[in-house]
């Protein structure tokens, strides 16, 4: 199976940016959608960004106009660009499959953390 690997994580302070990576081990070309997911304290995970295979993409009101996702087929790989980041920002970050009810195995994710 495809496994994950995101890195890009760290401390920032608010209004500072991040990119994000996603490292598939195979082929993210059969997966119609990839998505960018984030998990807050106490907060269940959720679905921030996705990008189809023809690169039309979504996001979540709270990051529309600050974070930007993108995916190169050819190095399987999913990125997300992180701008005017704040403090609400402050979770782990997971990418995965960003359509329907199949998932991956998670990977580990990367952790984000933004100061005030």
């Amino acid at each position: 199976q495809v496994q994950l690997v995101e890195s890009g994580g760290g401390l920032v302070q608010a209004g500072g940016s991040l990119r994000l990576s996603c490292a598939a081990t195979g082929s993210i070309s059969d997966f119609f959608a990839m998505g960018w997911y984030r998990q807050a304290p106490g907060k269940e995970r959720e679905l921030v960004a996705s990008i189809t295979s023809g690169g039309n993409t979504h996001y979540v009101d709270s990051v529309k106009g600050r974070f930007t996702i993108s995916r190169d087929n050819a190095k399987n790989t999913v990125y997300l660009q992180m701008d005017s980041l704040k403090p609400e920002d402050t979770a782990v970050y997971y990418c995965n499959i960003g359509v329907g009810v199949r998932r991956l195995t998670w990977g580990q994710g990367t952790r984000v953390t933004v100061s005030s």
